[in-house]
C-alpha cells in the first residue's frame, strides 16, 4: 500500500517536467509574437499619417509579413530538420531582432517617406521570416525534448502562446506608441528577442536524427491532405478575424472588438482544457467533431439577426477551431519519418497561410455579390467539406495502413 502513494508522486513529477519543458519552450513563441503583435495595431497608422502614404501601401506593409512567412516555411522545416530545432528558433530570435533595429531605422527616417517605407517593408519581411522560425522550431524542439506522444500538447501550448502573445501585443503597442511614439515600438521590439537568445542558447538542444532525409516531395504528398484539411477549416477564422467589424458596421450593430475578444477568449481556454482530448480520442475524431462545432458557429452567424447572436455564433466557432489545427497536425506529423518532422510542419502550416491569405479577396468578392452574411455561409460550406475530408483520411488510416512515421526510410 506504501508504493502507490510514491507511484502517484512520481507520475505527478513526470507531468510537471513534461509541462515545464513545454512551456520553457513555446516561451520563446510568446516573445516572438508578443513582437509581431506591437506593431499591428499601430503599424499602418504610422506608414498613412506620418509617411502619408495611401490606405494600399499602408496594408501592404502589413501583409509583407504573411508573404514572408508563406515563402519560407518549407525552408524552415528542412532547416529544423538538418540543423535542429534549437539552431532555427535562434535564427528565428535573431531576425525578430534585426526586424526590430530595422523598424527603429524607418521610424528614424520618417523625414524620408520613401526610404522609411523601404527599411519597413524589409522590417516585415525579417519578421515574417522569423515567425516561421520560432513557431515551426518550438514545436520541433518541443517534441524532441518530451516525446512524440506528446505532440498534441506542444500544438496547443505553442498556439496558447501565439495567440495570446498576439493579444497583449497590440494593446500594448498602442499604449508603447501612445506614450513615447513609434521609434520606442522598434526599440521594445530589438530589446524582447535578443533578451530571449541567451535564454535559448543556455537551453539542452536535442539530438538531430542522422538518418537520410525523405525527399521533400515525399513528406509534402504525405502532409497535403492534412493541410488542405486545415485550410478549409481556417477558412473561418479568416472570415471572423477580416469581416466581423463591417458585417457589424453593416448590419447597424455594436462591439464588433467585443466578438473578436469572445472569439479568442473561447479559442485559448479550449486549447486549456481540451488539449488532451486529442491523446485520448485521437487526432482525427477530435478534429471532426471541432470542424463540426465550428460549422455550427459559422452557420449562427450566417443566420445572425441580431448582435447577441453573433457573438454566440462567433463563441462557438471558437470553440470548434480551437483544436483544429493540433489535432489536424498530429496526424499530419504522424504520416512521416521522425527525422522529417520540421519539414512536415512546415508544409502543414503553409495551409494555413494560404488560407489566410486568400480569406480576404473571396470573401470580399462574396460580401460585394451579396452580403456579409453570406460570407459566413462560404466559410461553413468549407467547414463541412473538411468534417468530410477528415472523415476520409480517418477510414483510410482505419483500414489498417501502416504508420509512416514508424520507417527510417521512404518505400
Amino acid at each position: 500500500m506504501a508504493v502507490a502513494p510514491r507511484s502517484i508522486a512520481a507520475s505527478s513529477g513526470r507531468t510537471s517536467g513534461v509541462l515545464l519543458s513545454i512551456l520553457s519552450t513555446v516561451a520563446f513563441t510568446f516573445i516572438a509574437y508578443l513582437t509581431i503583435g506591437l506593431s499591428l495595431a499601430v503599424l499602418p497608422g504610422f506608414v498613412h499619417d506620418n509617411l502619408a502614404f495611401g490606405a494600399m501601401l499602408a496594408g501592404l506593409a502589413i501583409s509583407m509579413q504573411y508573404v514572408a512567412t508563406l515563402l519560407s516555411r518549407p525552408h524552415v522545416g528542412r532547416m529544423a530538420d538538418a540543423k535542429g530545432p534549437k539552431r532555427t528558433v535562434m535564427t528565428g530570435l535573431t531576425m525578430c531582432a534585426a526586424s526590430g533595429a530595422l523598424l527603429l531605422l524607418g521610424a528614424c527616417a520618417a523625414s524620408l517617406p520613401w526610404l522609411s517605407l523601404g527599411l519597413i517593408f524589409l522590417a516585415r519581411l525579417a519578421l515574417g521570416c522569423a515567425e516561421s522560425c520560432v513557431g515551426t522550431g518550438a514545436i520541433t524542439w518541443g517534441m524532441g525534448q518530451v516525446g512524440h506522444e506528446h505532440t498534441a500538447r506542444i500544438i496547443s501550448w505553442n498556439g496558447v502562446a501565439t495567440y495570446g502573445a498576439l493579444a497583449a501585443g497590440a494593446p500594448l503597442g498602442v499604449l508603447i506608441a501612445h506614450r513615447f511614439g513609434f521609434a520606442a515600438i522598434g526599440v521594445v521590439s530589438l530589446l524582447l528577442p535578443l533578451a530571449a537568445l541567451p535564454l535559448a542558447r543556455r537551453k539542452r538542444a536535442t539530438t538531430v536524427e542522422a538518418n537520410e532525409r525523405s525527399p521533400f516531395r515525399t513528406v509534402a504528398v504525405r502532409v497535403v491532405p492534412y493541410g488542405v484539411g486545415l485550410a478549409l477549416g481556417s477558412i473561418g477564422f479568416g472570415c471572423i478575424a477580416t469581416f466581423i467589424t463591417l458585417f457589424y458596421a453593416a448590419h447597424g450593430w455594436d462591439n464588433a472588438a467585443l466578438t473578436l475578444t469572445i472569439f479568442g477568449v473561447v479559442f485559448v481556454g479550449v486549447r486549456f482544457v481540451f488539449a488532451r482530448t486529442i491523446n485520448w480520442l485521437g487526432g482525427y475524431r477530435v478534429a471532426m467533431a471541432s470542424l463540426a462545432i465550428e460549422t455550427i458557429g459559422l452557420i449562427t452567424l450566417c443566420m445572425a439577426s441580431s448582435a447577441q447572436m453573433a457573438s454566440a455564433g462567433a463563441a462557438i466557432a471558437g470553440l470548434g477551431f480551437s483544436l483544429v489545427f493540433p489535432a489536424l497536425g498530429v496526424e499530419a506529423v504522424n504520416r512521416v519519418p521522425k527525422h522529417s518532422r520540421g519539414s512536415a510542419l512546415g508544409v502543414y502550416s503553409v495551409f494555413m497561410d494560404v488560407a489566410m491569405a486568400v480569406t480576404g479577396p473571396v470573401g470580399g468578392w462574396i460580401a460585394g455579390g451579396m452580403s456579409y452574411n453570406a460570407v459566413y455561409g462560404f466559410a461553413a460550406m468549407a467547414a463541412v467539406a473538411a468534417v468530410m475530408l477528415a472523415w476520409v483520411l480517418h477510414a483510410q488510416a482505419a483500414r489498417g495502413e501502416p504508420e509512416l512515421a514508424t520507417a527510417s526510410t521512404d518505400p
